[in-house]
């Protein structure tokens, strides 16, 4: 019966190593859409690990549970596991493990109806600002320019969409920096980033303990911007993308003399004028298929009494 426990520590120790490997990895900057499938891979395994736990431990602690984890399985497979000769710590380890996968629900459906009540508010004050026209249909205002003296674009998700641009935007932005701006806000949409921005946040505010889990929130707001930013560059170029950036920011005190500690629109700046250093294809998917294996572990490991069974 030491297959839950062994579960436990292999997610804390992919939770200890796997942020500490990416961080001191060269490479996240330079490929922001691998980094952000290997982080989705770490936080994967240890939710893993700790989803295989409970059902183990609650296998070990009820017959009833039991009965319907092994229905299909030979006896010898039930019996490698050694589930009977659990010790009373299976029910209360599975009753806590079964907390937390519930607490993590509940925290991503209240960021959900938080982000939603959000686009509502939005959605609401768009059409303050900007009131449909006699036989105008919502559906149709793909595109959105409003009167105001701060330069912004941003888009609005939901069930019709929209790219809000504020009229001092389009007077600041010139040649092909808005299209890039455009093109930067589509590769968001078309990623889906507001789901992983949601299910991160969920994360965080769940276990604010878990270190891993405010990096992983920290992180993804990094790499979808960098991810959107190679959007863009790779259609209208990489100082256009950096000149677009700079005249919709420079007016915030993004850019100094004091800027915030931990402002990332000068950092996205840098690295769109340096030279692009993207790794070798091989490289990449190698790093990707990498990724892909951490949250097979612990399913081998959970697969690996019964095997033996089997065999």
């Amino acid at each position: 019966m030491m297959v839950p426990v062994t579960l436990l520590l292999l997610g804390a120790l992919t939770a200890v190593v796997g942020p500490r490997i990416l961080a001191r990895a060269s490479w996240p900057d330079r490929e922001p859409v691998v980094a952000l499938w290997a982080w989705q891979c770490v936080v994967a395994a240890v939710l893993l690990c700790c989803a295989l736990s409970m059902t183990l431990s609650a296998a070990a602690a009820w017959k009833a549970v039991r009965g319907h984890v092994f229905a299909t399985a030979p006896p010898a497979v039930a019996d490698a596991y050694s589930l009977g000769a659990a010790g009373p710590w299976a029910a209360p380890l599975a009753m806590l493990l079964a907390a937390g996968g519930l607490w993590s629900f509940t925290m991503l459906v209240s960021e959900v109806v938080r982000a939603r009540a959000q686009r509502r508010a939005r959605q609401s004050e768009l059409l303050l600002r900007a009131p449909l026209l006699p036989g105008e249909d919502t559906a149709g205002r793909r595109l959105v320019v409003l009167e105001g003296e701060c330069p912004d674009v941003r888009w609005l998700p939901g069930a019709a969409p929209r790219l809000v641009v504020t009229t001092a935007a389009l007077r600041r932005l010139k040649g092909h920096q808005l299209d890039a701006l455009f093109a930067h806000e589509q590769g968001h949409a078309q990623a889906r980033h507001d789901w992983l921005l949601h299910c991160s946040a969920a994360l965080a505010a769940g276990f604010p303990q878990i270190p891993v889990f405010a990096a992983f929130h920290e992180e993804m707001h990094r790499l979808v911007e960098l991810a959107a930013d190679d959007v863009a560059s790779r259609r209208y170029g990489r100082l256009t993308t950096a000149l677009a950036l700079v005249g919709l920011n420079e007016e915030r005190g993004v850019f100094g003399p004091c800027p915030t500690p931990h402002a990332l629109v000068p950092q996205r700046v840098y690295r769109l004028l340096t030279p692009p250093n993207r790794l070798p294809a091989l490289r990449r998917l190698r790093l990707t298929a990498t990724a892909a294996l951490v949250p097979l572990v612990p399913v081998l490991v959970t697969l690996v009494p019964g095997l033996r069974a089997l065999s």
